[in-house]
């Protein structure tokens, strides 16, 4: 369930000033490795959805060589002054001013899409997931952490833009989470970790990492 229309700006202004702050942070913006568990290869495009700093871009940038790319995508101004920084000398890096469920990449753009703690605070997690399966190539790779709920969120969270700020507030149980995955047509999905439960604020999340891919064509 999404939130109430009208607290869509509320939250969205929350988590652009948290966001903002931590751009010039030392705090981890991560809940996982998405990146080492996708393992990207020599000569292949990758695609960070949330890129924050751009800490992965970097990364991803140097192993995947000259023959590839990496992209950040990234709605935050300051995150993405803080990533075209990171990144500044790295001819086949870059950042991109998007909103995830709207990423302004062209259709099968990359070998590889990840993401990290992120996807939780869009609020049509379904329509993220639309992007990554266009992004990628058919037989392209995700591999995405996050954070799920242990229950249904209570209404007083789910309102809360502070939550959402915080990494909760958008989080949604993992088998609506695989099941907002999996209709988007991303196949082959697999919990390759999955923290033990802790508290944020009156509820009980944890942190996942998926992978998962686009298919291949049909053979006629």
């Amino acid at each position: 369930m999404s939130p109430d229309p009208k607290l869509a700006e509320p939250i969205a202004r929350a988590t652009a000033v948290r966001y903002g702050a931590l751009s010039t942070s030392k705090e981890s913006l991560s809940c996982g490795r998405a990146l080492d568990v996708a393992a990207p290869r020599q000569g292949e495009d990758v695609v960070d959805l949330g890129c924050g700093r751009g800490g992965d871009v970097a990364r991803a940038a140097e192993r995947v060589g000259p023959g590839g790319s990496a992209t950040g995508v990234d709605g935050n101004e300051r995150m993405l002054a803080a990533a075209a920084e990171a990144l500044a000398g790295l001819p086949n890096a870059r950042v991109v001013k998007s909103d995830l469920s709207a990423v302004a990449l062209p259709d099968r753009c990359a070998d590889v899409v990840v993401s990290n703690c992120a996807i939780n605070h869009a609020p049509d997690k379904a329509a993220v997931y639309r992007e990554v399966h266009r992004l990628l190539r058919p037989g392209g790779r995700f591999a995405v952490s996050d954070v799920v709920s242990e229950e249904h969120l209570p209404a007083s969270v789910r309102s809360d833009p502070a939550a959402w700020a915080a990494c909760y507030g958008g989080s949604i149980p993992e088998a609506d989470y695989l099941a907002a995955i999996a209709s988007a047509g991303l196949r082959d999905l697999d919990v390759v970790r999955r923290t033990e439960p802790y508290a944020k604020g009156e509820v009980l999340v944890r942190s996942i990492t998926v992978t998962g891919r686009r298919p291949e064509p049909e053979l006629p």
